[in-house]
């Protein structure tokens, strides 16, 4: 079947093809009886506009870019990413734009040059900055570079000008209080890398709500990954004073802890809670309580977010849904 062209519309119309764009771009020049016309006719055969000339007229990519800093495998493991990126991807698909992704690994400076290249080859637009970290050049590169950007979890300045930061306070609250409630007084925290501000951030409400509940809280480093949180929670289990309760801070972590307490003979007697909820956390046995933080849509919200700040309007999709926390059945109570 022949691709129907402007050149085509123009034809069976007996106009000029200046007037079936004039009239398919809403621009004047056109009668309104022409305009209907084209417009009919178009959508009679099926007509959709070429996105790499609408690209070029606009002087726009119709596209944004996000890159993990991850280890591609890995995202094979964590459903958070996956939910993300749905989310992302609706947004986009409804405002016509596309997905640039990149997965760089985690060795320094992959990221920085993917940057340096999308911008010298105006490939996006804008781009998604994901995992901040402490001192993170990302901004300042990309502010050097012209690209605008959002940073993910970083929510638009109030009047102060401040930038506000997605609630992780409320969530350790409602992990912490749950656990209170259960009895718990010696809790660990198996925290992501703490290099990044969010997990800077989480390890200090954690401890924050605890000591307010007068509760200890001792916290082990991993990597997201399976084998580095199994290890981390077999040594917890063999200290001296092993703690009543484990906060992970991703669902995989969990699913390794859960081993762990499996092989130690204490899933039965260590409660586990996830600050991620997936269908791992849902069908594990037993099944571990967890925080929905709705990536999907953090990361509409995300994309919203550029797609605004793009178009030069104000922000009028910040605000997070708060998460939930779902209770099932490794909320144990205290021995």
């Amino acid at each position: 079947m022949q691709r129907v062209t402007i050149a085509t519309l123009a034809a069976q119309l007996g106009v000029s093809k200046a007037s079936v764009s004039y009239a398919l771009n809403g621009q004047p020049g056109v009668s309104e009886q022409t305009r209907e016309r084209v417009v009919a006719l178009a959508n009679e055969l099926g007509w959709h506009p070429s996105s790499s000339a609408r690209a070029l007229s606009r002087q726009r990519a119709d596209a944004i870019g996000m890159v993990l800093r991850r280890d591609p495998t890995l995202l094979g493991t964590e459903p958070y990413y996956m939910r993300l990126l749905e989310g992302v991807e609706s947004a986009l698909s409804e405002a016509g734009q596309s997905l640039l992704l990149r997965m760089v690994g985690t060795a320094p400076g992959r990221d920085a040059a993917v940057y340096e290249r999308w911008a010298a080859e105006r490939r996006v637009d804008g781009v998604i900055v994901l995992d901040r970290t402490a001192k993170d050049p990302r901004p300042a590169q990309l502010t050097r570079l012209g690209m605008p950007f959002v940073l993910h979890g970083v929510l638009p300045a109030d009047e102060s000008g401040v930038e506000r930061i997605e609630n992780q306070h409320r969530d350790a609250e409602l992990l912490i209080g749950h656990l209170a409630e259960l009895g718990h007084r010696r809790i660990a925290h198996l925290t992501g890398p703490m290099h990044l501000t969010h997990e800077v951030d989480r390890t200090w409400a954690i401890e924050r709500e605890s000591t307010a509940r007068g509760m200890s809280t001792v916290f082990a480093e991993a990597d997201y990954t399976f084998d580095t949180a199994h290890a981390r929670t077999a040594e917890l289990l063999a200290a001296a004073e092993r703690p009543t309760a484990i906060v992970c801070s991703n669902d995989v972590m969990a699913l390794a802890a859960l081993r762990a307490l499996d092989e130690a003979g204490l899933a039965g007697e260590v409660a586990l809670l996830s600050w991620d909820d997936s269908m791992l956390c849902q069908f594990a046995s037993p099944t571990i309580s967890a925080l929905d933080r709705f990536p999907d849509r953090q990361g509409r919200r995300s994309a919203q977010m550029l797609l605004e700040l793009l178009d030069g309007r104000e922000f009028s999709s910040a605000e997070p849904s708060p998460s939930e926390l779902h209770v099932r059945e490794s909320s144990r109570r205290a021995q």
